[in-house]
C-alpha cells in the first residue's frame, strides 16, 4: 500500500541465490573427560554459557585426545606451520580465529599475506585435511559463517573450556597466544586432555537464500537512473538449538530501513533520483546476499550515489557511523541533518575493510559505492552476552535511538536523491 515497487528477479520482490545451510537440532554435547583411578568423570559444559555446537559441523559423536594448534594455519610461502611437529590424525584440534597478525596492525601489507588465512572455512578445511576428526573453535559464538566438511565435527568453546584443556600444561594460554602473535613462530602440542563433542546437524546443500528487494522510482528522467540504497540483513540464527530471536542483531534494522521506506513512500517528498530498499539474506553465512547483490545490482555501482547500511541499531545511546570519514561529503550531509534536526551523538569512523567481511557494506566498500553503516551503543553494561545469543530479544530493545537513526536516515536520503 506504500506504492513501493518490486526490484527482485522477474518484477518479484525476491532475488535468489545459491545458499547451502544447516540445521543445529537438539542433542549436543560437550564436556572433558577426567581419569580417576581406573574410570572416568565427565565434566559437562553448559550450552550457550560454556559452548555452543557447531554451526555447520556434521553429525557427529567425537571422543579423542585434543591437541593444540595456535591459529591452524599452513602457509609453507610465509614459512609458517601450526600442524609442523604434532600428530592430529583422529584426534580433535583447538585452535585460534583470525590469524596471528592482525588487520589492525600498522604493517597492513604484512597482514595481507596472512588474510586469507584467516578465515573460518580455510582453517576447517585444513583441519579436516591434516586428517583430524574435529575441532574446537576458541571462538565462543554461535556462527554458521563456515564450510560444511562431510564427517567433520567441530565445536566453538569459550575461555573456561580453553583454560581448563591448558590446565596442567604447565602452559597458559595468553602466554601461548602472546608468544605465537610476537614470534611468527608455532606453539602447538598435544594437551594430554580427553574431550567428549556431541553434534546433530542436518545439512542442505541445495538451500536457496534470498534478497528482498523493492525501489522508490524518482522523478527526475535522468537522475531516476541513480539511486540511493537503504540495506539491513534480514536473517539472524534461528534456531541454534534453541531460538535465537535476533531483535538487535538484525530486527532492529530491518524495522529501522522499514520506518524510513513507508516515510519515503507516503510523505510525498519529491525525490528525483531513485531509492533502492534491500533486506538482505545470509549475511550470518558470510555476507552472501550483499555479495550476490553486489555481482548482480539492480542499480549499476557508478549510478549508486550512496549505500546506507543498518546493522544492530536497536540498543544504546549513540550511533556510530562506520566508514564515514572515508566519505567525507557523505558524511557531511549524515552530519548536518542530525546537527539540524535530531542532535544524536554520531561516532563516525574510518575503515580499511581489510579484514574478512563481517557486514553487508563491505561488499559495497569493495564495490567503490559510498557506503556508511550505522550502529548503536553506549547503553548500560549486562551481566551476560547477548550477541548472537537467545537472550538477544525485545527486552534490549531502546525504540528512541531506532527512532532518531530513522529520520536522520530519512533526512539523509532526502537530501542524496533530491
Amino acid at each position: 500500500g506504500w506504492g513501493i515497487k518490486p526490484a527482485g528477479d522477474s518484477g518479484t520482490w525476491l532475488q535468489k541465490f545459491p545458499n547451502p545451510y544447516t540445521l543445529v537440532l537438539p542433542g549436543a554435547e560437550y564436556s572433558l573427560n577426567i581419569p580417576v583411578g581406573s574410570s572416568t568423570v565427565k565434566r559437562p559444559y553448559l550450552l550457550e554459557e560454556e559452548y555452543f555446537p557447531g554451526s555447520t559441523s556434521d553429525t557427529t559423536t567425537i571422543t579423542a585426545e585434543v591437541v593444540y594448534v595456535g591459529y591452524g594455519i599452513t602457509a609453507p610461502e610465509l614459512k609458517y606451520d601450526d600442524y609442523a611437529g604434532v600428530d592430529v590424525k583422529g584426534k580433535i584440534v583447538l585452535m585460534e580465529p583470525e590469524a596471528p597478525v592482525a588487520a589492525s596492525d600498522k604493517d597492513v601489507e604484512r597482514f595481507k599475506a596472512w588474510r586469507p588465512y584467516s578465515f573460518h572455512d580455510y582453517k576447517m578445511r585444513n583441519a579436516a585435511e591434516h586428517s583430524a576428526a574435529g575441532m574446537l573453535y576458541n571462538y565462543h559464538i554461535a556462527n554458521p559463517n563456515a564450510v560444511f566438511v562431510k564427517g567433520f565435527g567441530f565445536t566453538a568453546v569459550g575461555g573456561r573450556a580453553v583454560d581448563d584443556l591448558f590446565a596442567g600444561t604447565g602452559k597458559t594460554h595468553d602466554d601461548i597466544v602472546k608468544g605465537i602473535r610476537s614470534g611468527l613462530t608455532p606453539a602447538s602440542f598435544p594437551t594430554g586432555k580427553t574431550v567428549t563433542m556431541r553434534n546433530v546437524t542436518e545439512h542442505h546443500p541445495e538451500g536457496i537464500g534470498s534478497n528482498v528487494i523493492g525501489w522508490i522510482e524518482g522523478s527526475d528522467p535522468v537522475l531516476k537512473q541513480e539511486a540511493v540504497v537503504i540495506g539491513a540483513h534480514l536473517d539472524h540464527l534461528g534456531l541454534h538449538p534453541d531460538l535465537m530471536p535476533g531483535a538487535h542483531d538484525n530486527a532492529s534494522g530491518v524495522a529501522v530501513m522499514l520506518g524510513v521506506a513507508e516515510a519515503l513512500a507516503t510523505a510525498k517528498v519529491p525525490l528525483r533520483r531513485s531509492v533502492v530498499f534491500i533486506a538482505f539474506g545470509a549475511e550470518e553465512q558470510g555476507v552472501k546476499g550483499s555479495e550476490y547483490y553486489v555481482a548482480h545490482p539492480f542499480v549499476p555501482h557508478a549510478r549508486t550515489v550512496a549505500m546506507l547500511n543498518l546493522e544492530s541499531v536497536g540498543r544504546g545511546e549513540s550511533v556510530s557511523a562506520g566508514s564515514a570519514r572515508n566519505f567525507p561529503q557523505l558524511w557531511e550531509v549524515v552530519d548536518r541533518v542530525n546537527q539540524k534536526y535530531i542532535h544524536r551523538a554520531i561516532r563516525p569512523s574510518a575503515n580499511a575493510n581489510l579484514a574478512r567481511p563481517r557486514q553487508d557494506a563491505a561488499h559495497f566498500l569493495w564495490a567503490h559505492v559510498p557506503t556508511i553503516s550505522f550502529g548503536t551503543g553506549g547503553a548500560r553494561p549486562l551481566p551476560y552476552a547477548t550477541y548472537h545469543t537467545t537472550r538477544d530479544n525485545l527486552d534490549l530493545i531502546t525504540p528512541e535511538i531506532m527512532e532518531d537513526l530513522a529520520r536522520i536516515v530519512f533526512l539523509t536520503t532526502v537530501e542524496l536523491a533530491r
